[in-house]
């Protein structure tokens, strides 16, 4: 067998293999060490004997980088691994030389075809995006004490959910990363039980910033009905809410969600039974969910809308109308903008009054401009024992103040003046809404009756007895802080939360280790 680049090859099965054998550590330790490496074994014996064997007298190619030596040490690794080693076929000596590198990447030793860039790339077992091999799946579900019959998802307009994504719904299909391993994607799940809705979301995180909707479910139960006048969740209200929390739990039940945080407002922070109903909603469900302050309700509004907030906005005032209370935050933002917008709250408030409850106070489904007025002047008592500085720039001629609007009240508005034969969340969400304009829309909410708003489909009859409740709240927010323009956000708490969880996680961020990271501000039974 001959070499047509360096003459006759070495014998496979001869001496030629053990001289091989012979100083092959002391030239990898010179080379180590930095030191000149040691002559060929093959030129020493030529030089000492004299010998003309064709092993001895093999010439001797100066050049490291030239095509024999490299054909030399790809031979010498292959036949180095044993004694009188045997003729192997190409494809054998490829699989074989690819185990002898994964085993001594293993060990951590450098393979010398792998680059610098590489090896930082996958240190610590870390895939493209960061993610660790091993995920941690926090557990807020127990069995329930009792065993609960499966619902299954109703129909489509039982489970319209205004905010959710109308992109695809197939994220629980694992993907497979670059270095081989499989292993399903990461899921995060956020629910929000209020005074009036039930909502969930499972999202998977994508570009910086954002995530994709996998899963969405939204429900009015109304368990704040009836609440201002006694005090208490009444057992209708409680009986809805579980059954929404049901669908709410199969449907967590049947993904592997990598975190999740459930969460509870106003309804149940005010109630008496408020305890006592989580507690069944844990026995029948085995769901857990947590009691959330006002504060971390007016945090996790803000996080949700963060990324409608443009770069020319220096002062932003934020509202969340919800069913029994409203969260209100005003935000400065400076020269250093963190990337985390509830850094930037500067005061807020929550006030005890939402959709429902002033509406149960004044009545909702016959309201005249002199009852409206009534509704607004209540609220306006309200926000003058708030203790908040006048925001500069908020005023009708001011370029770079705002008012952000995140609730049923303010989307309804949107989907009215757009005209939308359907609600489309797409349209509505992100929409800019001029001072006149709101003003118009409210005057025309105004001048329907009952059956008019339950006959629009943006509204339905399920809001029509809530909506100028909403309408009377927002209209003392806009006289507290004029503004000349509103933007609508069709999110909220749910996607506060997983933002914060998102972020905590760092799923955003390349290279940064999340193994055993807890958040502090999670709450709730952990696994």
């Amino acid at each position: 067998m001959s070499d047509p680049d360096s003459g006759r090859a070495p014998q496979a099965n001869g001496a030629s293999v053990a001289e091989r054998r012979k100083g092959k550590s002391s030239r990898r330790g010179k080379r180590k060490r930095g030191g000149p490496a040691r002559p060929n074994a093959y030129s020493a014996e030529a030089n000492q004997t004299g010998s003309s064997s064709p092993v001895a007298t093999r010439p001797i190619d100066n050049d490291a980088g030239s095509p024999a030596k490299k054909r030399k040490r790809r031979r010498r690794a292959r036949g180095g691994a044993h004694d009188g080693a045997q003729h192997t076929s190409p494809t054998q000596q490829q699989a074989s030389g690819a185990q002898e590198r994964r085993a001594a990447a293993e060990h951590g030793h450098a393979s010398s075809h792998k680059s610098g860039k590489n090896r930082r790339k996958h240190r610590s077992k870390r895939g493209l995006q960061g993610r660790p091999l091993v995920h941690e799946k926090t557990a807020q579900i127990v069995a329930p004490a009792a065993p609960v019959a499966t619902e299954h998802a109703p129909a489509r307009n039982d489970h319209h959910d205004r905010n959710a994504s109308p992109q695809r719904r197939d994220g629980h299909a694992p993907h497979h990363h670059a270095d081989g391993d499989y292993r399903p994607v990461d899921l995060y799940a956020a629910l929000d039980l209020g005074t009036n809705n039930c909502r969930l979301l499972i999202a998977q995180p994508t570009r910086p910033g954002q995530f994709r909707v996998v899963d969405a479910f939204s429900r009015i139960v109304r368990l704040g009905e009836g609440l201002g006048a006694s005090g208490r969740l009444s057992s209708d209200a409680m009986d809805r809410a579980v059954e929404a929390l049901r669908v709410c739990a199969g449907k967590l039940k049947t993904r592997e969600i990598r975190r999740m945080r459930l969460i509870a407002t106003e309804a149940c922070r005010a109630a008496e039974n408020g305890e006592a109903f989580l507690a069944r909603v844990t026995e029948e469900t085995g769901l857990r969910l947590e009691i959330i302050d006002r504060e971390t309700e007016a945090r996790l509004a803000v996080s949700g809308c963060s990324s409608l907030v443009g770069p020319e906005a220096r002062s932003v005032v934020l509202f969340d109308i919800g069913g029994g209370s409203s969260e209100i935050a005003v935000i400065r933002i400076g020269e250093n903008r963190s990337s985390r917008l509830a850094n930037h709250i500067t005061h807020w408030t929550s006030l005890p009054v939402g959709v429902v409850t002033l509406s149960e106070r004044h009545g909702g489904r016959d309201v005249t401009p002199e009852l409206f007025e009534t509704m607004v002047r209540e609220v306006e008592g309200m926000l003058e024992r708030f203790d908040c500085p006048p925001v500069q720039g908020a005023a009708r001629d001011s370029g770079d103040f705002h008012l952000i609007g995140t609730s049923g009240t303010v989307t309804t508005l949107a989907g009215v003046h757009l005209d939308l034969p359907r609600y489309d969340r797409r349209r509505v969400d992100g929409v800019w809404l001029s001072d006149d304009e709101v003003t118009a829309m409210q005057s025309k909410l105004l001048s329907w009756d009952f059956a008019g708003r339950a006959a629009n489909p943006c509204i339905g009859p399920d809001r029509a007895d809530l909506v100028l409740a909403g309408c009377a709240i927002l209209e003392a927010i806009r006289r507290r802080w004029p503004s000349p323009r509103m933007r609508v956000a069709d999110r909220g708490l749910r996607e506060g939360l997983l933002t914060d969880m998102m972020a905590d996680d760092g799923v955003w961020r390349r290279g940064r280790s999340r193994r055993g990271h807890r958040p502090k501000d999670m709450k709730g039974p952990q696994a």
